[in-house]
């Protein structure tokens, strides 16, 4: 069986194609020592054949990314997710690594121009607590870079994902949803709402927090919801950003600028359910003069942009990344608060960290949903994800927290960012995961 592909010692590896009914290629690939008496045809037919290496499950800019890493990496992928216009006008601010793999993606050419470069972090402390911590800057130049990063409209990034996607020859799109996936032994088989069938050897799960394919691979979840909600909106402003985020810190949690190209910035302001709900259904004249007044007046007069929308806060955190033929990826892997602009940049990570490890095991000849290429996965990716979550979650708690003892400690480790350089340099360093283990290797070698 297909599980033969994560043992050494196999004999050989045969690739049949056959044409599908609606024009894709389909490749059966027969492997294993075959058993004694048993001739080439007898052989071929004992073996399950395989449509594709992997299917990826869901079309957010994490799917994308990972179908796109696949493909390019020569793995045989299909993307199974529905062509629907981006439903909302939220943004991602892309940082360090997160642009290198758009770039190694060949997608960051096509979209560079249309977003933000982000050359200083500036956070404030806008509580009225009796120890309130200093403001803190962090500058690229201080770590010899010219961005720490790039903000971006979401729908425009997927906009580049998609036409980069579109010309791939090893990658079909197949425009509809999931509607079931069965994990065997030797493989996965999903179909779609409309019926389509497709059978692959790993199921890349990107398909969001209710993950379907976490599901079906038997994989836990925990999860702690946040009295907390994140109201999300774009503005324009009568004074130039100077590409400077600026975060201030509320009792509630943080209200976020972030650069947009022109006199624009994004803005993600955490605050109680109630009063984030109460805040959205201002009008836009209401809501323009609340923000500025939030903002302190450093941008000047603000006007409210079309699109707003609330979403509730929680940390999720699956008991694994990968189990049964299913590598979890995005906010199928992780959901954080949008405190430091994690999110995204950790699904970008995984989608590099599952191509890699996919298109190692198939250029040695082995299953890339093995039990072994799940594990290395799993190495890759857990720490990160891990110490991340952590951080956010420290930063969260010592943010909200009344308890006098704690609010010393936080104004301290602001303080000491502040004075120490090492410190500091350290922490921006950090922050951008420049750097990541290849635990996989990244051999990309094409197969014949």
């Amino acid at each position: 069986m297909l599980a033969a592909f994560g043992h050494a010692g196999f004999a050989r590896a045969r690739l049949h194609h056959r044409r599908l009914k609606n024009g894709a290629r389909r490749f059966n690939w027969c492997v294993g020592e075959p058993e004694a008496g048993m001739d080439d045809r007898a052989h071929q037919a004992h073996y399950t054949a395989a449509q594709y290496d992997a299917v990826v499950v869901g079309g957010g800019p994490a799917g994308l990314a990972a179908a796109l890493a696949l493909a390019q990496a020569n793995v045989r992928t299909a993307l199974v997710a529905r062509r629907v216009p981006y439903g909302d006008n939220r943004t991602t601010a892309l940082l360090g690594s997160s642009i290198d793999n758009l770039r190694r993606l060949g997608v960051w050419a096509s979209c560079e121009h249309l977003a933000a470069p982000l050359r200083v972090m500036r956070l404030v402390d806008s509580t009225d607590r009796l120890i309130r911590a200093p403001e803190v800057r962090f500058d690229c130049g201080e770590i010899g870079l010219t961005a720490f990063g790039y903000n971006i409209e979401n729908r425009l990034l997927l906009a580049a994902m998609e036409t980069c996607a579109a010309q791939l020859p090893n990658l079909v799109r197949i425009d509809d949803e999931a509607a079931s996936v069965q994990i065997r032994p030797e493989r996965a088989a999903l179909q779609t709402k409309a019926g389509t069938s497709v059978e692959a050897n790993l199921v890349v799960g990107a398909d969001g927090r209710h993950s379907m394919c976490r599901d079906a691979a038997g994989i836990d979840v925990q999860r702690r919801t946040l009295d907390q909600a994140a109201l999300t909106f774009n503005v324009s402003h009568a004074r130039p950003h100077h590409d400077i985020s600026t975060e201030f810190h509320t009792a509630n949690g943080p209200c976020v600028f972030v650069p947009l190209p022109g006199d624009r910035s994004s803005v993600v302001w955490v605050n109680a359910p109630p009063e984030a709900a109460r805040l959205a259904a201002l009008d836009d004249d209401k809501l323009s003069a609340r923000i500025e007044r939030q903002a302190h007046f450093h941008l000047g007069e603000m006007h409210i942009e079309g699109g707003r929308n609330v979403f509730p806060l929680a940390f999720e955190q699956p008991a694994r990344l990968a189990a049964n033929r299913v590598a979890l990826i995005g906010e199928a892997a992780h959901v954080v608060p949008p405190i430091g602009a994690q999110g995204l940049n950790l699904g970008l990570r995984d989608a590099i960290a599952i191509a890699d490890v996919a298109a190692h095991e198939l250029a040695s000849r082995c299953d890339p949903g093995s039990t072994q290429a799940l594990g290395r996965y799993e190495q890759m990716r857990r720490a990160d994800v891990l110490a991340r979550s952590t951080v956010i979650d420290l930063a969260n708690r010592t943010l909200l927290a009344d308890f006098v003892p704690l609010q010393a400690i936080r104004a301290i480790g602001m303080k000491l960012l502040d004075k120490v350089g090492p410190l500091r340099r350290f922490v921006m360093r950090e922050a951008l995961a420049k750097s990541q283990p290849d635990g996989a290797g990244s051999d990309r070698t094409s197969r014949s």
